[in-house]
């Protein structure tokens, strides 16, 4: 069931492809579930909604996630930050980090994270915005 409390919708959000969850680390990954369950407990502690799909189109990248910035963010103009590669404890930390400091369009972006960005051109592929 959704939560519907205005708490739960001024989180940042995240959609996750459930397809490439986990490809990244693959079998050396320690975490019973993998990366989809280290996504699902930042949903769970309240640090973002999470939307898994099938497919983000993304699949030569693996671990493809999508942050999404809080209402108030993108009505400021903020856009989502797509990752690829995105997987571990490391770099879910960061990303809980960051999105508990209000994400995309409220807070720098960590330096531990750049490296995974996916630069989007949305106007030119007509792709989705998430």
């Amino acid at each position: 069931m959704a939560n519907s409390s205005p708490i739960w919708k001024d989180l940042p959000g995240l959609t996750a492809c459930s397809l490439c969850a986990g490809e990244t680390l693959g079998e050396s990954d320690t975490e019973a579930g993998g990366q989809l369950q280290r996504l699902q407990r930042l949903a769970e502690s309240g640090v973002a909604r999470l939307t898994t799909v099938e497919c983000l189109d993304l699949c030569e990248c693996g671990d493809a996630v999508v942050a999404r910035p809080t209402r108030a963010s993108r009505g400021a103009g903020a856009r989502p930050v797509w990752f690829e590669r995105l997987a571990g404890d490391e770099a879910t930390a960061e990303l809980a980090d960051w999105l508990r400091s209000g994400g995309p369009g409220a807070t720098e972006l960590p330096g531990g994270l750049a490296s995974n960005v996916i630069q989007r051109s949305d106007a030119v592929s007509g792709g989705p915005s998430a």
